[in-house]
C-alpha cells in the first residue's frame, strides 16, 4: 500500500497562502489537499475557483480536491479546468452518485467519493470500480482542529477488505484528527493516504511533522 500525506490548506494562513503552498512543495508530502465549503452541506465557507487555481500555480503537488457541496455534479468541470487532479464528492451530496463519478473520470482526472461518520459503507459498495479514491471522514466534515472518531478505523478496514476481494486498485483517505500519534496505526489499518492539517501546519517543524507521519510505525 501508498504512503501518502495530503496536508489541508484548511489549516493553513490565509494571509500567507502562497508561502505555506510552498512551504509543502518543498516537503515530503506527494499531494495537496484543498477543502471547497459552501455553507449548505457543511456549516462553513471556504475555497473557490479563484484560491485553487493561485494553489495550482504555487505547487507541483497533485491536487486532492475535496468538494463539501451540494450537487457537486455542476462545478466538476470549473474544478478540474482550475487544477484539481482529483475531485472527491460526497456520496451524501448527489442524487446519481455514478453518473457523478463517471462525468469527473472523463474530465480525464481522478474521481473520489467521501462518506461522513454516519454513513456506512455498504452505502458506496457498488461504485468502487468507478472510484479511484474513497475519503473516510473521521470527523464530522466542516471544520479543521477536531477529534479523531476511533470507530472511523473499522471503516477502514471494512473498505480495505472490500477493495482488495474485488482486485480494485482503489486508494483510501482519511481526513479529521491525524497526526504523528495516530498516523502508524492507520497506515496499518489500510489507509493509503492521510490528510493533516493543524497537526502539520500548526506544529513547531512543519516538514518534520510530515516525515515524522510518513515514517509512524
Amino acid at each position: 500500500m501508498a504512503r501518502i500525506i495530503s496536508p489541508s490548506m484548511l489549516s493553513a494562513d490565509f494571509g500567507y497562502l502562497a508561502d505555506d503552498t510552498r512551504m509543502i512543495d518543498r516537503s515530503a508530502a506527494e499531494w495537496l489537499h484543498i477543502d471547497v465549503m459552501d455553507g449548505v452541506f457543511v456549516p462553513n465557507i471556504s475555497f473557490g475557483f479563484p484560491v485553487l487555481a493561485a494553489i495550482a500555480r504555487e505547487t507541483a503537488k497533485f491536487l486532492d480536491v475535496h468538494l463539501m457541496i451540494v450537487e457537486p455534479e455542476k462545478y466538476i468541470k470549473r474544478f478540474a479546468e482550475a487544477g484539481a487532479s482529483l475531485v472527491t464528492i460526497h456520496a451524501e451530496a448527489t442524487g446519481d452518485l455514478p453518473a457523478a463519478l463517471r462525468s469527473i473520470r472523463a474530465l480525464g482526472i481522478k474521481a473520489g467519493v467521501s462518506i461522513k461518520p454516519a454513513t456506512p459503507v455498504w452505502a458506496i459498495a457498488d461504485v468502487l470500480p468507478l472510484c479511484d479514491l474513497v475519503l473516510v471522514m473521521s470527523v464530522e466534515p466542516g471544520f479543521g482542529g477536531q477529534q479523531f472518531m476511533p470507530a472511523s478505523v473499522d471503516k477502514v478496514r471494512e473498505l480495505r477488505r472490500l477493495i482488495d476481494g474485488q482486485g480494485l486498485a482503489t486508494l483510501i483517505e482519511i481526513d479529521g484528527g491525524v497526526s504523528p500519534a495516530n498516523a502508524g496505526m492507520l497506515f496499518g489499518a489500510g489507509c493509503d493516504v492521510l490528510v493533516a492539517g493543524s497537526s502539520v501546519f500548526g506544529a513547531p517543524d512543519p516538514l518534520e511533522a510530515i516525515e515524522q507521519m510518513l515514517n509512524a510505525e
